[in-house]
């Protein structure tokens, strides 16, 4: 206890600011102190805290571990604080905080672009981090606010979580521009035995989302290969003369072709989620929107 009253919003603010410039003029400026007072209160900070915090260089300062691991945390505390004095002004375009999401490279093609143009366009100086989606991590990332935002599939979500389904999405099957498969009908039974590779971005194993539905059908699928990304994915069909089943809206690609099938297997979701917590988060909220304006309300 004794060390949260040794703290107080004024130095909150000076960490942040401080993490954010790396300059203490700077930051002097912009809390209308002199530099003096901000080393003072720098001084404090490092008692508090036990930790150098900020290290001189010739350019400013540079945050120690310990500092950068607190940003996000000190950037939620004062966003809270604020929002707690006026619960009903929110301003986009005034945030600075650090807005840290994790996905996997499907999203990083099909859902990023769009909502991060409409989030830089209206909160310009809002920090963004990208992560890469570490399902086993999940729950921890969130619960400790390392994580604000998770873009993925519904089976990777514990139902703890707060969810938005952004689109439904096919999978099409496809080889290589000149595998011998293409121009070919199959069956799904003849389809089962041809070699296929799957892509599993968090599981590094042999299977695949598809197995349960060819095993409905009683059948196996002949799994020879599986790959970190959809990236990496397209140069290895080709190369490799298998197959895969790849999400519609990362095709066309021009190394790949579809091979017709009769039946698709069963469309997913794609969905947003997030901690329950921030629900009530005017930024969340913020960002919710923007999310279902540039996908939930599409045609």
């Amino acid at each position: 206890m004794a060390g949260i009253n040794r703290l107080d919003i004024k130095q909150l603010r000076i960490l942040q600011l401080l993490l954010q410039q790396r300059n203490l003029s700077k930051v002097a400026n912009l809390m209308g102190l002199t530099q003096q007072a901000i080393s003072e209160q720098l001084r404090k900070l490092r008692d508090t805290f036990n930790d150098e915090l900020f290290i001189r260089t010739n350019n400013g300062v540079i945050p120690t571990k310990v500092a950068e691991n607190m940003e996000h945390k000190i950037n939620h505390i004062l966003l809270d604080i604020e929002q707690l004095i006026n619960p009903e002004y929110f301003d986009p375009s005034s945030l600075t905080g650090l807005l840290q999401i994790s996905t996997s490279d499907y999203a990083l093609v099909t859902v990023l672009p769009q909502l991060l143009k409409a989030v830089n366009e209206q909160a310009p100086n809002l920090k963004i981090v990208i992560r890469d989606f570490e399902s086993d991590n999940l729950d921890k990332l969130m619960v400790t606010g390392e994580l604000d935002l998770v873009i993925t599939f519904p089976e990777f979500i514990p139902n703890t979580f707060s969810t938005l389904k952004l689109f439904d999405e096919q999978h099409i099957c496809v080889t290589g521009i000149n595998s011998p498969y293409v121009q070919k009908k199959f069956t799904l039974k003849k389809l089962a035995d041809l070699p296929q590779v799957i892509v599993s971005p968090s599981r590094p194993n042999l299977k695949g989302s598809h197995d349960a539905w060819f095993a409905k059908k009683g059948l196996i699928r002949n799994v020879i290969m599986s790959v970190p990304s959809f990236a990496t994915a397209a140069d290895i069909i080709q190369s490799t003369n298998t197959i895969a089943f790849l999400p519609s809206r990362i095709l066309p690609d021009p190394k790949l072709i579809p091979i017709d099938l009769d039946e698709l297997p069963p469309s997913f979701e794609v969905i947003a989620a997030w901690h329950l917590r921030s629900d009530t988060s005017p930024t969340h909220k913020w960002l919710i929107n923007i999310l279902k304006s540039e996908f939930c309300n599409k045609v």
